[in-house]
C-alpha cells in the first residue's frame, strides 16, 4: 500500500467517515444482490437504485418532505411531554426510596405493556386527531424516561454526595450541584430510548388511527397501492429519522455531559 494512501486511511476523520458510510454501502449491496440474483420475489423487492431515485424525487418534487415534517412534529411533541412529565417524576421517585418501592409495580407494569395496546383507551380519551397519537407516544416515552431518571438518582455516586455533606452543603445544594449532574448520563439514556419508542408509536398510529399525513400513513398507503419503491423509500426515510434523532441526542450529550464517567 502506498504511504500516501496509508496516511489517508490512518487519518482519524477519514476513518470515521469510512465507518459511517460502510453500513449503508453494505445494506445497498446486500439489497442489490438479493434483487439481481432473484433471491427474493422481484414483485416484492424493487431495485435499491430505483428506490433511492424515486425517494429523491418524492422528497424534492413530491410530498414526502411534508409527511416527514408532520411525523417529526408529532414525535417532538411526544418527547416534550415525556421530558416535562418524566424527568421531575423520575427525580422525585429516585430521591425517595419508599415512594419508588410503592410505585415500582405501577411504573414497570405500564412500561412493560405494549403501547399499541393502549390505543383504544387513548382514542376514547382524545379522539381520532393528533392528540391521541401524541398522547400515547408521550405516555410510552415518559415511562422510559421516569425509570431511567429514577435509576440515575438512586445510583448517584455516594462518595461525591458524602463529600458535599462533609463540606456543609444543604440537601438542595447537594441535589442541584451533585445529584442532578450525576443523573444526566442516565437521563440521556432514557431520552434516546424514549425518542425511539415515541417514533415507533407515532408511525404505527399514523398507519392505523385516522391519519391523513405522516410517514406511517405514507407507508401503509404505498403498500395498499402497491407502490413498492415509495413504500421501501418511506421505510428508509423513517429509519433515517430515528437514526438522526438518536445521533442528535448523542451529540448533545457529548457536548453537555462530556465529564460522564470521570
Amino acid at each position: 500500500m502506498p504511504p500516501s494512501l496509508r496516511s489517508f486511511l490512518n487519518h482519524r476523520r477519514t476513518r470515521r467517515a469510512l465507518e459511517l458510510i460502510a453500513g449503508p454501502i453494505v445494506l445497498i449491496l446486500v439489497w442489490w444482490i438479493a434483487y439481481a440474483g432473484d433471491l427474493v420475489n422481484p414483485d416484492l423487492l424493487p431495485s435499491p437504485f430505483a428506490t433511492l431515485a424515486d425517494t429523491a424525487h418524492n422528497i424534492v418534487h413530491g410530498d414526502m418532505a411534508h409527511d416527514f415534517l408532520r411525523t417529526l412534529v408529532r414525535v417532538g411533541y411526544a418527547v416534550a411531554i415525556a421530558v416535562v412529565a418524566g424527568v421531575p417524576l423520575g427525580i422525585v421517585l429516585g430521591a425517595n426510596d419508599w415512594l419508588y418501592r410503592s410505585l415500582e409495580f405501577v411504573v414497570d407494569f405500564f412500561r412493560s405493556t405494549p403501547a399499541t395496546a393502549m390505543f383504544p383507551l387513548f382514542l376514547l380519551l382524545f379522539g381520532l386527531g393528533d392528540g391521541s397519537k401524541i398522547a400515547v407516544a408521550g405516555f410510552a416515552a415518559a415511562l422510559v424516561v421516569i425509570f431511567n431518571v429514577a435509576y440515575g438518582v438512586m445510583n448517584a455516586r455516594r462518595t461525591r454526595i458524602l463529600a458535599a455533606r462533609s463540606m456543609g452543603a444543604s440537601r438542595l445544594r447537594i441535589f442541584r450541584d451533585v445529584v442532578f449532574f450525576e443523573t444526566l448520563p442516565q437521563t440521556f439514556v432514557g431520552l434516546r430510548n424514549g425518542v425511539s419508542i415515541a417514533l415507533v408509536v407515532i408511525i404505527v398510529a399514523e398507519m392505523f388511527i385516522g391519519a391523513v399525513d405522516g410517514m406511517g400513513h405514507r407507508i401503509i398507503d404505498a403498500q395498499i397501492a402497491y407502490q413498492l419503491t415509495d413504500m421501501y423509500g418511506s421505510i428508509l426515510v423513517a429509519g433515517a429519522m430515528g437514526y438522526g434523532l438518536n445521533l442528535l441526542l448523542l451529540l448533545v450529550e457529548r457536548t453537555f455531559v462530556h465529564w460522564s464517567g470521570r
